[in-house]
């Protein structure tokens, strides 16, 4: 693993994130790739006041779903979780990520973001340490579109 001053040597982000809202990103992906298995999203536009993500699912998410994972998000929430870091290298992420939206000439090293066993990605953007952090996480509005299913959500 290349380091400079024990830090290991990893691309630039081009962004500078509201952390609560991007670790709530983290957790509702997760989630959302568990529930439905049909992987992480694939758009995403994450900001202070609200955020979305847009999912390929096979049918829209009922009223009830969208509750039920409004109400676990803010179960973890609550639940106080730590939120770590791991350096691995591109080599040791491959069998455990989807590597695909890494950028063209990535580091060698990666950074594995874990939110205790709820959700572990690669990302380079900023986190809060606790799931504390985070506030409350509403669902505001969703819509459902040709196999997309867009969430749209905010923290109060």
């Amino acid at each position: 693993m290349d380091k400079t001053d024990n830090q290991p040597a990893l691309n630039e982000h081009n962004k500078q994130e509201y952390p609560p809202m991007h670790t709530a990103e983290h957790l509702l992906n997760g989630e959302m790739a568990r529930r439905y298995g049909q992987g992480r999203a694939f758009s995403a536009h994450v900001e202070r006041k609200k955020s979305k993500l847009d999912f390929h699912l096979p049918k829209p998410m009922s009223a009830e779903e969208i509750k039920g994972m409004e109400d676990y998000i803010n179960k973890v929430i609550a639940e106080c979780v730590p939120v770590t870091e791991e350096f691995i290298t591109q080599a040791e992420a491959i069998d455990r990520f989807d590597m695909s939206r890494l950028p063209e000439g990535a580091s060698e090293t990666v950074r594995v973001v874990k939110i205790g066993d709820y959700d572990q990605c690669l990302c380079a953007g900023t986190h809060v340490s606790n799931t504390s952090e985070i506030g409350r996480f509403r669902i505001s509005s969703s819509r459902y579109d040709d196999g997309v299913q867009r969430l749209v959500f905010r923290l109060d």
